[in-house]
């Protein structure tokens, strides 16, 4: 039986400008997402049925940048660590820093999704829909730069593909943030994929449903391997954070696919 991966200490920034400050891989995570999306969005606007214009699809960038970044931030303040954050509360805006929750940044992506849509006068589920569409594509980038910063690291294990992190304990692990990568990205991408090109833009509410359930489904699969967080640990001694707040997301999913079924 071989040994375990013994990973380098992979460089977090791309380009660093001094100590501690420069581009980093996360960073071009969320801009290569967020740029990947756009692109396809506009695209998807060119169809002569399609709600979005190319000039809203502009607009519906702002939106989205703006819930993604303030949600997935205050998502991580309430969410994981609401005590350090209330004695500290400086340290909520160095988002540089890391910290951000993708529940938290679901959420203020809805919020900004309904007010863009409220104000186009569209359907929220019409404009969800194609956000849901290219959603996988940020979640594929920003697992990968996880793995790059050796954070959110698995449970240690002795499965042959277990990885020792250099930022790490030096126990093997389960490359979690691959895992994540592979399921919430790749293999969730190519159902949206599947799904766009038979027809599923045009059954509102079907790829928020399938993102929702999808997404809701793996990570709460693979938080089994995934190290629980450290101050938090596992709730009622049985269930994660991340597991808990799957729970709504399979719920609001299976719902809003129960009601398109209907229709």
């Amino acid at each position: 039986m071989t040994g375990p991966i013994i990973l380098p200490q992979f460089n977090e920034f791309l380009i660093e400008f001094s100590d501690g400050f420069g581009i980093r891989w996360y960073a071009l995570a969320y801009i290569g997402g967020l740029l990947a999306g756009y692109w396809i969005l506009r695209r998807e606007a060119a169809r002569p049925s399609a709600p979005l214009t190319p000039l809203t699809v502009d607009s519906l960038l702002n939106h989205v940048l703006i819930g993604v970044i303030l949600g997935g931030r205050l998502g991580y303040v309430l969410f994981y660590d609401p005590a350090f954050f209330l004695a500290n509360p400086i340290e909520i805006i160095k988002v540089w820093q890391g910290g951000m929750a993708f529940h938290g940044g679901l959420l203020g992506v809805t919020v900004a999704m309904w007010l863009f849509a409220r104000r186009q006068g569209l359907s929220v589920l019409a404009v969800s829909d194609r956000v849901a569409m290219v959603t996988p594509i940020g979640l594929f980038l920003g697992r990968l730069s996880n793995f790059i910063n050796a954070e959110l690291q698995g449970r240690v294990t002795d499965v042959p593909w277990a990885m020792v992190f250099a930022r790490g304990d030096g126990m093997p692990r389960h490359p979690s943030q691959l895992y994540e990568a592979g399921l919430e990205g790749l293999g969730l991408g190519l159902v949206m994929l599947v799904g766009a090109r038979r027809g599923w833009l045009d059954r509102t509410g079907l790829l928020t449903a399938v993102l929702l359930i999808g997404y809701g489904a793996a990570r709460f699969g693979i938080e089994y391997v995934r190290e629980p967080d450290t101050h938090l640990g596992l709730l009622a001694g049985m269930i994660t954070m991340g597991q808990l707040l799957c729970l709504p997301m399979l719920a609001a999913g299976a719902y809003l696919l129960l009601r398109q079924q209907r229709r």
